[in-house]
C-alpha cells in the first residue's frame, strides 16, 4: 500500500463485526453535541470510484425523483452499479445531499488528479465527507464506522495519525444466532462460517493498534452498565460527559430520518436494552455451541465470554 501524507483531522474510527452494536453505537456517540457520527461508507469498490459515484448519484436522483423519493428497493440497480449506489445511499444516511456527494467527490478528483482509485485516495474522500458534516453540525470531531475494516487498522492510523478508534464486539455465539435467525439473506450461513469470520475480526485489531488511540469495548457492558462504559469511551476521545448519549432515542438522527433499508437502523432507534444477550443459549443447539467454542473459544475467552480458554482449532 503506498505511502500518503497524512490526514491533520480527528476522526472517531469505530469497527466491529457485523451485528455487534456498530450502529447503536454510532447513534449513540452522534448524539453528543461535540460529535457527528454517521454510518458505515463502502469506499474500497469499485476500481474507478470518482466517476462511477458521480454517475450512480445521477441514476439515484433520478429515481428519487420519478418516485419522489429513495424507497427501500433503491438495491434494485444493474448489478454494476452497485457499488455506487450503496455508497450514495450511505452517504445520505450521513446526511449528505446529491449535490453535495457530487461537490466532494469532484473535489478530491480534481486535487489528486486521479479517479479516486488508491487506498490513500479513497480515504481522503471519507475525509472530506466527514469534514463537511462536522462543519454543517457544528461538532468537534466527526465519526464514521469502519466495520470490518478494522482488521486493517494499522493502514488507517498511518493516514489519521490523530484519530481514536473505538472497536465493539459482542459474544461470538450471540452474533452467530443473530445472522443465522435475523439476517439469514445476507448473514453467514453456518456456525463455522460466522466463528471464522468473528475470530478474524476481533484477534487482529488490538494487536495492531496503536495502544493510546484504540479502546476495545464490549456490546453487553454498553447495553447493560450505559453510564460507565459511555464514560470510558468519551474519556478514551478526550471529550466531556454529555447527558445526551443516554437518551440517544430521543434525538435526531440523519440515520432516523434516511433509513433506506437500513437493517439495523430501527433497533438502534429504541432505548437501550439488555432483552436480546445470551440468545445463543435458546438459538443455537448445543453441537452448535461446541462447535463455535472450538473454533473461537481462545477469543472468548480472552474477551471474557468464556471462563476456561478452549484450545482452537
Amino acid at each position: 500500500m503506498p505511502e500518503s501524507d497524512p490526514f491533520s483531522t480527528s476522526p472517531v474510527l469505530l469497527g466491529g463485526e457485523n451485528r455487534s452494536g456498530t450502529t447503536l453505537l454510532s447513534v449513540v456517540l452522534d448524539s453528543h453535541p461535540d460529535l457527528a457520527v454517521g454510518p458505515e461508507i463502502d469506499f474500497l469498490q469499485p476500481p474507478n470510484l470518482g466517476p462511477h459515484i458521480l454517475r450512480a448519484t445521477d441514476l439515484l436522483e433520478a429515481r428519487a425523483t420519478a418516485k419522489s423519493a429513495i424507497d427501500p428497493f433503491w438495491y434494485e440497480v444493474d448489478h454494476s452499479w452497485y457499488d455506487g449506489v450503496h455508497f450514495v445511499v450511505q452517504c445520505r444516511r450521513f446526511g449528505l445531499d446529491f449535490d453535495d456527494v457530487r461537490r466532494l467527490v469532484s473535489k478530491v478528483m480534481t486535487e489528486s488528479s486521479s479517479e479516486v482509485v488508491s487506498f490513500a485516495d479513497r480515504c481522503r474522500l471519507i475525509n472530506e465527507i466527514g469534514e463537511f458534516r462536522r462543519a454543517c453540525t457544528g461538532a468537534r470531531r466527526w465519526g464514521l464506522k469502519l466495520q470490518r475494516k478494522i482488521t486493517e487498522i494499522d493502514a488507517y492510523a498511518r493516514l489519521w495519525p490523530r484519530a481514536h478508534f473505538v472497536h465493539i464486539v459482542r459474544d461470538g455465539r450471540d452474533l452467530a444466532a443473530s445472522h443465522l435467525k435475523t439476517v439469514p439473506d445476507w448473514g453467514y450461513r453456518s456456525v463455522a462460517e460466522a466463528a471464522r469470520g468473528w475470530l478474524e475480526v476481533v484477534s487482529r485489531p488490538h494487536r495492531l493498534a496503536p495502544p493510546d488511540r484504540y479502546l476495545e469495548v464490549r456490546y453487553e457492558d454498553l447495553v447493560r452498565h450505559p453510564r460507565p462504559t459511555l464514560t470510558e469511551i468519551l474519556d478514551h476521545l478526550r471529550l466531556p460527559w454529555h447527558e445526551a448519549v443516554l437518551r440517544h432515542a430521543e434525538q435526531e438522527h440523519a440515520l432516523f430520518e434516511r433509513p433506506y433499508g437500513h437493517p439495523a437502523a430501527e433497533s438502534a432507534g429504541k432505548p437501550m436494552h439488555s432483552g436480546r444477550l445470551g440468545r445463543y443459549a435458546h438459538d443455537l443447539t448445543r453441537a452448535e455451541i461446541a462447535e463455535f467454542e472450538q473454533i473461537a473459544g481462545g477469543e472468548l475467552a480472552r474477551l471474557g465470554y468464556l471462563s476456561t480458554p478452549i484450545v482452537d482449532a
